[in-house]
């Protein structure tokens, strides 16, 4: 095992894919001549060759629309937005034309291309800068959802989504590409569409996906200060979703909270609270507790980015009251 940061990580999922399948290239707004906008591509045009890292214009439908159709013709792109806040200007190339291209062909031809780049909220940068969009891309069928919270998971997910035979949304998070984690020298890859439990607990399950990870385990070392022992699910695919890992935690804890960086209208949360209702309601000893970001806009003074995003504190407080237990 290396010390390895998350932007080192997804360069080393990206080349050794690479170097795996002359198929794959990189493209998108300086991934090339300067290394990344947050130095994922570092030293990779070096090696690979302005062939295969493609520097583009800030033209995010543009660039989509190519790379939507090397896919369709038997290529393997990779498509770096510097953010997906950018991102919406290609959403008619990823929903009207990658996801339905299998479909539309009668299954003759698909769309292997991943989108991948930071998604949400990296502090005081505007509300133009700071959506999360995970429910966004897991309301649109033929597409797979990935959203990841450390090194370890976006190198293996990244070599995953690579391989896939369907278009990926690889969401990532501006405030995460330095974190630091061990990762395996030698090649592995992790399913999409498997979460994984990062924290074993009985009393309440919390679940949580990207960089809010870092509140749903904080949160859990807080609660076990007191005495309450929290299991943290990371779901790192949002679709397809393990219902099943869900399932058989609450099972186990009866309680379910769950913190995520969406507005919560039609939130991921909203879709899980929903499953575990269906398929584990007679297990639930007190109704589903959720924290998201406000209902609103992020604004730019960071008292007001500290109310709109979920925190540990808020997240201690709403176990609290899933375990019936005074504040």
């Amino acid at each position: 095992m290396a010390e390895i940061a998350f932007r080192q990580a997804l360069r080393e999922a990206l080349s050794e894919e690479m170097r795996r399948d002359e198929r794959v290239f990189l493209m998108g707004e300086e991934v090339a001549q300067y290394n990344g906008a947050y130095k994922v591509s570092q030293g990779m045009l070096d090696e690979f060759g302005p062939r295969r890292v493609i520097d583009t214009p800030i033209a995010e439908l543009g660039f989509a629309a190519i790379a939507v159709g090397a896919a369709s013709n038997g290529l393997r792109p990779v498509v770096e937005f510097m953010t997906w806040n950018f991102a919406v200007l290609a959403l008619d190339q990823i929903l009207n034309h990658a996801t339905k291209m299998l479909s539309m062909s009668g299954g003759q031809f698909g769309c292997p291309i991943v989108f991948r780049g930071p998604n949400g909220s990296a502090g005081q940068l505007g509300a133009q800068h700071s959506s999360a969009f995970e429910s966004w891309y897991a309301n649109i069928p033929g597409l797979k959802v990935v959203s990841v919270s450390n090194p370890y998971d976006a190198k293996g997910l990244l070599k995953s989504a690579i391989r896939d035979d369907d278009p990926v949304v690889f969401l990532e998070s501006e405030v995460m590409y330095g974190d630091l984690a061990e990762v395996p020298e030698e090649e592995y890859l992790i399913p999409i569409g498997k979460a994984s439990v990062k924290r074993e607990g009985t009393d309440v399950t919390i679940v949580s996906f990207n960089k809010m990870m870092k509140v749903a385990l904080g949160a859990a070392e807080e609660l076990a200060k007191e005495g309450i022992s929290a299991e943290v699910i990371d779901l790192r695919t949002i679709r397809p979703l393990d219902n099943e890992t869900i399932i058989n935690s609450v099972k186990k804890t009866n309680r379910l909270v769950i913190v995520e960086e969406q507005w919560p209208f039609a939130s991921v949360s909203s879709e899980i609270s929903y499953r575990v209702q269906k398929d584990a309601f007679d297990y639930l000893d007190a109704p589903i507790h959720r924290i998201t970001s406000a209902d609103t806009n992020m604004h730019y003074a960071p008292n007001l980015v500290a109310k709109y995003l979920p925190d540990v504190a808020r997240t201690v407080n709403l176990v609290k009251e899933v375990m019936y237990i005074k504040k």
